[in-house]
């Protein structure tokens, strides 16, 4: 569990560099908003509900990287160079510009840069007592599960039951990256994961 202090610096460190990010990058999330709008035949900004801090649902900000006639919840994945994908849309996802607008979530409170990724109602439904220690925190945009399965669509592509797979090995391996994380919180390592983050776009 985080301290009042270790709160108070997290939250600061989340305004500040979201106002930041913000003022930088607007004009290119209007931009993707438009060009995903155009591509996608639909409203290029996506509202998915997500389960966050104590288990509470909030609206996650995303750039619609799937086709109109798509319909997301017949799956809850989205697997690496899928049909429902447009090819600008694969784009995004490999460089994760579809996640930008989320820097709203962060300057609103309901997400932090670095946390536990919000998961859907199914999951979160799912969690033991133990493992919902991970819902004390904000989710984050990153975070060492993240980074960790930054590879995850690849990954889920390669399997015969993706679903499957993520629901017993993937799903099971954050949970325990998360836990570890919450249970042995620092600002130092929301500091490394940011910079973990930002190294694997030029890896």
């Amino acid at each position: 569990m985080l301290t009042v202090k270790q709160k108070i610096t997290k939250r600061t460190f989340d305004i500040l560099m979201a106002i930041i990010g913000i003022s930088l990058f607007w004009w290119l999330i209007l931009l993707l908003i438009i060009i995903s709008s155009i591509d996608t035949k639909s409203i290029g900004i996506l509202l998915q509900s997500r389960i966050g801090l104590h288990g509470k649902k909030f609206n996650i900000y995303k750039i619609r990287t799937m086709r109109s006639d798509s319909k997301i919840e017949g799956s809850y994945l989205a697997i690496h160079n899928e049909h429902r994908i447009t090819k600008i849309g694969s784009a995004l996802r490999k460089w994760k510009l579809d996640e930008l607008p989320q820097l709203i979530n962060v300057f609103l409170g309901s997400m932090s840069f670095v946390g536990p990724r919000p998961d859907v109602a199914g999951f979160a439904d799912k969690l033991s007592e133990e493992d919902k220690i991970i819902l004390s925190v904000k989710p984050g945009i990153t975070g060492p599960a993240s980074i960790y399965f930054q590879q995850e669509e690849k990954i889920l592509a390669q399997k015969i039951a993706p679903e499957e797979y993520n629901r017993n090995i993937i799903w099971a391996k954050k949970i325990e990256l998360n836990k570890e994380y919450v249970k042995s919180y620092s600002f130092a390592k929301d500091i490394k994961y940011i910079f973990q983050t930002l190294i694997s776009f030029v890896v």
